[in-house]
């Protein structure tokens, strides 16, 4: 092989890896420098830190918020699921939550078994929130909680909202409205779950805890509201809320509520009585429309709007009940009887009426006619003539021959409950208007209505008092005069001789079996009414004269039976008891009383048409005014006074009560049959001059009464 003559170089492999090496010792440097560049920059923040104390301070304290907060946060959210299940599983089941009284309930009906008056606490019965009227399930929710299916037994903006008003009406945030929601109103009705226990605290006490506002208080509502809402579905929460509610007027509930104030169901109620019994909530005792009808009306427009304007009513609807607002039924308007029932309510037992645990139903003796009448003559004779501002007082009783009340004013207010009455609490002097008992005692020993006595001065020594000298109204002396004219006319002295003639223990003894009870006078001051009775007393006997000298117990319940029961626990027949005079001897003092308002001091009194027959009475220093008299259908006694004993100015029993009594009967016996009294036919008799003591024109027959034959030899015939 030839040779080019040039030189082979030398063959070198190309220096890949030394190549590859470089960048990696350049990395290597890169990296060295990172390492020694990077704590630079970052050293320079931590030592901005360490100069900034105030920041490191503040992260500090979030990172320590933080850490309590989710560990409190825990805690409070196992302990707030204790609470819930502990209230859970103590709840019972619904249908015992829904009556919660710690009293029953009283409800007094009329001769005619219609409700006109209601005691206690009233439940009218469960309803649910599937069956009452749909317009007061509304009404309730867009009133008092319009988010009720929305939450879970508490509402934040309710309770924002609630504090946002307080402030704006010038109150701490937490005092006044209180942003509370149905359950959570459920909850404080329910008083947590704990039953009253009268051996630790009163009923008062007991409601009083109940509605304590404290902080603890609200967050323990919160929690059993909470637990409510675990439990029960919402409508059975609300069907809770509606049987359980006060809505004033002693009504629990809205059943009770409904029948107190339209007399029908709570599943009937129209969008206008709903609206009403919604806007009780906020104040029951306040808008109840017994109380006052326009504020309830009015508090029920807020109603309707609310409820317009969440969708529950249409325009039309809402228009129809503006126009035409809920008004009480008949029975809840006349509002009736309240003095009556109150004196009903304190005949019977404590244990079945004021302090009853049952549901218990009276029927009465009440005519809701003839109380009306009574109360209407009051108004009329207090508005036309009696001074504006009088500050006097009257009471009326108007009753049955036997014993039956009929109807009984307390005073001039007559829409009130558990109020002073002076017809049975009161008890003033009798005046004139005992004198029939004085009569009444010397006719059934013997004497006559036409037997004389003879009027003129007379003085009286009692033993220890000395001389005694009572004196005629009008200061004048008239003779020998009828026992009618006597009692015609009021005079004193006669009725003090015939009492002395006859003896005053007879007179004390035919009193007190008429039904005078009242510690009466021992002195010869008795036969002018020095005594006390209260008006249902002296009503009561004058009922005997009326039915013809028997005794008479008056009353106003007929029966008492448990509500749902048929048959009646105790009932009353009637007043009647034993005969205290002979009829015949009733039969005269009747005459000798229609005389009084024939021609008589009761002049005032007399009825067209009718016959009638009454006394008047005035007591000393006119301190007491009375006016009692009869018809054959009924008796009516009729007082007058000031409570405080001021003596009145220009009224006797002849004048105002005599009147009262005139516009009573006038609208009692409206109507009515003219039935006649029971009375003997007058005759006049013949003059007759004798003794002081009362005479006999007439030989009396002897009596079938051995005791009456007795007394007539004692006191030889009142001669």
């Amino acid at each position: 092989m030839s040779s080019s003559g040039r030189k082979r170089p030398n063959l070198v492999a190309e220096k890949r890896y030394t190549k590859k090496k470089a960048p990696a010792k350049k990395a290597a440097a890169k990296k060295t420098a990172r390492k020694t560049s990077k704590p630079q920059k970052r050293r320079s923040p931590r030592k901005t830190v360490k100069r900034n104390p105030v920041s490191r301070l503040f992260r500090w304290m979030v990172r320590a918020f933080w850490g309590i907060t989710w560990r409190v946060s825990v805690v409070f959210g196992i302990m707030l699921a204790i609470g819930i299940l502990y209230f859970v599983s103590t709840m019972p089941d619904m249908e015992q939550m829904v009556d919660g009284r710690t009293r029953g309930s009283v409800t007094i009906l009329d001769r005619d078994e219609k409700v006109f008056a209601w005691r206690g606490d009233q439940f009218g019965g469960m309803i649910t929130a599937q069956t009452v009227s749909p317009h007061l399930k509304n009404a309730v929710v867009a009133t008092e909680d319009k988010r009720f299916y929305r939450h879970f037994g508490l509402s934040p903006r309710g309770i924002v909202g609630a504090m946002r008003i307080n402030l704006s009406e010038g109150r701490s945030a937490l005092s006044g409205h209180g942003g509370s929601t149905i359950t959570q109103q459920t909850a404080k009705l329910l008083c947590l779950g704990v039953p009253h226990d009268p051996k630790q605290m009163t009923e008062r006490e007991y409601e009083a805890d109940c509605r304590q506002g404290s902080i603890w208080r609200k967050a323990k509502e919160a929690v059993y509201a909470m637990a409510l809402e675990t439990k029960f579905t919402k409508d059975e929460i609300l069907t809770i809320y509606l049987n359980r509610a006060f809505l004033g007027a002693g009504a629990r509930g809205f059943e009770a509520a409904s029948q107190r104030y339209f007399g029908i169901s709570a599943n009937q109620v129209s969008p206008a009585q709903a609206a009403m019994l919604a806007g009780l909530l906020v104040a029951p005792s306040r808008y109840a429309p017994t109380n006052n009808l326009k504020r309830s009306q009015d508090r029920s427009l807020t109603v309707i709007k609310l409820m317009e304007e969440q969708g529950y009513l249409t325009s039309a609807e809402a228009a129809n009940a503006r126009a035409n607002p809920a008004v009480l039924s008949k029975a809840a308007n006349a509002h009736a009887g309240g003095y009556f029932a109150d004196w009903v309510m304190s005949t019977a037992p404590s244990f079945l009426t004021r302090e009853t645990t049952e549901d218990v139903i009276i029927q009465s003796t009440l005519d809701q006619r003839i109380q009306r009448a009574a109360e209407e003559a009051i108004d009329y004779i207090f508005t036309n003539k009696v001074r504006e501002g009088s500050k006097a007082q009257t009471a009326v009783v108007v009753m049955s021959s036997d014993g039956a009340v009929r109807a009984m004013v307390g005073g001039r207010e007559t829409r009130v409950t558990g109020a002073f009455n002076r017809a049975t609490q009161a008890y003033r002097q009798t005046g004139s208007a005992f004198k029939p008992f004085v009569y009444a005692t010397a006719l059934d020993l013997g004497y006559n209505y036409n037997d004389y006595v003879r009027d003129e001065p007379l003085t009286i020594n009692i033993p220890g008092s000395g001389p005694w000298s009572p004196d005629n109204y009008d200061h004048k002396y008239r003779g020998m005069v009828t026992l009618t004219e006597a009692l015609k006319n009021s005079l004193n002295i006669p009725a003090v001789k015939v009492s002395e003639a006859v003896g005053r223990e007879n007179v004390r003894t035919v009193a007190g079996m008429f039904g005078i009870q009242s510690d009466l006078a021992a002195g010869p001051a008795l036969a002018l009414g020095a005594s006390e009775s209260t008006l249902l007393e002296m009503t009561g006997a004058y009922a005997g004269i009326l039915n013809g000298g028997q005794s008479v117990t008056p009353y106003g319940m007929i029966e008492l039976r448990l509500q749902g029961d048929d048959t009646p626990m105790f009932g009353q027949e009637g007043g009647m008891g034993e005969r205290v005079i002979s009829r015949n001897a009733a039969e005269q003092l009747t005459y000798m009383m229609h005389q009084v308002v024939e021609s008589g001091t009761g002049r005032r009194a007399k009825l067209s048409g009718y016959q009638a027959a009454g006394k008047t009475g005035t007591s000393q220093s006119a301190r007491d005014a009375w006016f009692i008299g009869f018809t054959a259908d009924y008796v009516t006694g009729v007082w007058m006074g000031y409570d405080d004993n001021t003596p009145l100015t220009g009224v006797t029993g002849s004048g105002l009560p005599a009147e009262i009594w005139h516009e009573t009967m006038i609208r009692v016996m409206d109507g009515l049959p003219a039935t006649p009294l029971p009375m003997i036919n007058g005759q006049p008799a013949a003059p007759y001059v004798g003794n002081d003591s009362p005479s006999r024109n007439n030989q009396r027959q002897k009596s079938s009464n051995p005791i009456e034959n007795l007394l007539i030899q004692l006191f030889g015939g009142g001669g």
